[in-house]
């Protein structure tokens, strides 16, 4: 016979099945799962609350259940694992190194937006956005919107919109740098029966929290556009303090974004007097060491998904080769499969992107690899090192950023370079934060296979594990 006690628990089981609480936002982040390393994509404030052990990319086994359990069923076939490129890729056509940027359907290729005025870039994903409302290919866009565009730092505040009209999926433009709730409009999509079907637009670790739950959407088609993605602030307002701090020429400007980019500097965008629009670029190397500390959100140090692993499309930029300015420059564009494809030819049938060539690159990247992670004021942080409080001085700055342009890796190699570097330096975090044996088991089996090279190839990472491994 059932106990008294045993029956109450099982119906409470049943009632928080059948009712289930979100949790409320303004206990961020301690009231969440994850805690520290929660991404704040704001699924464990809606009814599918109940999915987060199995959806979240920073719980249990995170991005290796997430991205080595769900790749083949959303693309029909896992990335090729042997796949992954080490030398000099100048003859490299594009579609080489699965390995790095997960399944491709055709190979990686460059493209610019048409038609989008004040995107952040070209407008290659706001373009594929409103071509696929348009063509009523779906019902409604999911994207991240600003906050408030009159405010003056409403370019940090992430709003997340079911859109149901191109004005709406407008609102979408540009980046914003803090940490996106793209998540919280699950409910309200649920309360829309007639929308069958979605296009959601996010970065990785969003996009494998959504695609844990889309079956559970009763919806008809469902395509995801994703973006490349790393170091995003953990609130608007660190956003903003990056560049109170780091670029404090930019503090009384009126920001329209900014992007770290492949000629090491932060290219700030920002609208002038008349209404134009302007750039300044700082190199990497002149920002205050120290701002690393709280413009980088914890979340973001646990990530091993770049390249977007699980979206249909992936748009990008530091794969491509890097023109005057954003908005003039060409981004790289990642097919994964027959979705995909359909997407981009939304967009070209409309008449709102142009393909260019396929992406290519040359140059090794693991040497600068190395000497970026080894160099990383967090890095160096853990390892019991100082962390630099002060930048170099401009004009050296800029002659650094110029030399490493010149002599790096480029293109597709930049990309690498880039992807290992993250990759590395959030491994080394994730040893430091949770041990040897946890850091170990939520790394995806891509990022296992990198990790594993510069551990028996290159002494000074060992000696960088060893260090704190030993602590």
């Amino acid at each position: 016979m059932i106990s008294f006690s045993l029956l109450l628990i099982v119906i409470d089981g049943l009632s928080t099945t059948i009712n289930p609480q979100p949790i409320d936002g303004r206990g961020w982040p301690n009231k969440f799962p994850a805690k520290e390393h929660c991404s704040k994509c704001r699924l464990c404030e809606t009814t599918y609350v109940t999915h987060v052990k199995d959806a979240c990319a920073f719980l249990g086994d995170g991005m290796k259940r997430n991205i080595d359990g769900m790749e083949e069923t959303i693309h029909g076939r896992r990335r090729n694992i042997n796949d992954i490129v080490w030398e000099d890729s100048s003859s490299n056509n594009g579609l080489a190194d699965e390995a790095r940027f997960g399944v491709m359907k055709s190979p990686m290729m460059l493209a610019k937006g048409k038609g989008i005025v004040n995107a952040q870039w070209t407008g290659v994903v706001s373009g594929i956005a409103v071509s696929m409302l348009e063509s009523k290919m779906v019902d409604a866009v999911v994207c991240i919107a600003s906050k408030d565009e009159q405010d003056k730092d409403g370019w940090s505040y992430p709003k997340p919109i079911l859109a149901r009209t191109v004005e709406q999926v407008m609102k979408g433009r540009g980046v914003k740098p803090a940490l996106a709730p793209s998540l919280k409009v699950l409910d309200e999509l649920k309360e829309n029966s007639d929308i069958k079907r979605l296009l959601f637009c996010g970065v990785g670790c969003a996009v494998q929290a959504f695609r844990a739950v889309q079956d559970e959407l009763d919806l008809d088609e469902v395509y995801v556009l994703g973006t490349n993605c790393a170091d995003n602030s953990p609130s608007p307002k660190d956003a903003s303090e990056f560049i109170r701090q780091g670029v404090p020429e930019m503090t009384n400007k009126k920001i329209k974004g900014y992007e770290f980019m492949s000629d090491f500097k932060v290219h700030v965008k920002y609208e002038g007097a008349n209404g134009d629009i302007d750039y300044e670029k700082k190199p990497y190397f002149c920002l205050p060491g120290d701002v690393s500390e709280f413009a980088i959100a914890q979340s973001c140090l646990s990530c091993f998904d770049y390249s977007n692993s699980l979206a249909d499309v992936v748009v990008g930029y530091m794969g491509a080769p890097l023109d005057s300015e954003m908005d003039k420059s060409y981004q790289t564009v990642t097919i994964r499969n027959s979705r995909g494809e359909k997407m981009i030819q939304s967009a070209l049938n409309a008449g709102r992107l142009d393909i260019g060539p396929n992406a290519t690159g040359k140059g090794k990247h693991e040497p600068f690899t190395m000497a970026t992670v080894s160099s990383d004021n967090l890095v160096q942080k853990m390892v019991g090192g100082k962390m630099k409080s002060q930048g170099m001085p401009r004009i050296l700055g800029n002659i650094l950023a110029a030399l490493m342009t010149t002599v790096g890796p480029k293109g597709v190699s930049f990309a690498r370079y880039s992807i290992d570097y993250h990759l590395l330096r959030n491994y080394l975090h994730c040893l430091d934060f949770y041990g040897e044996e946890t850091a170990n088991k939520i790394l995806p089996e891509y990022s296992t296979a990198i990790v594993r090279r510069y551990c028996d190839e290159n002494d000074e990472f060992r000696k960088l594990v060893e260090s704190i491994k030993s602590k």
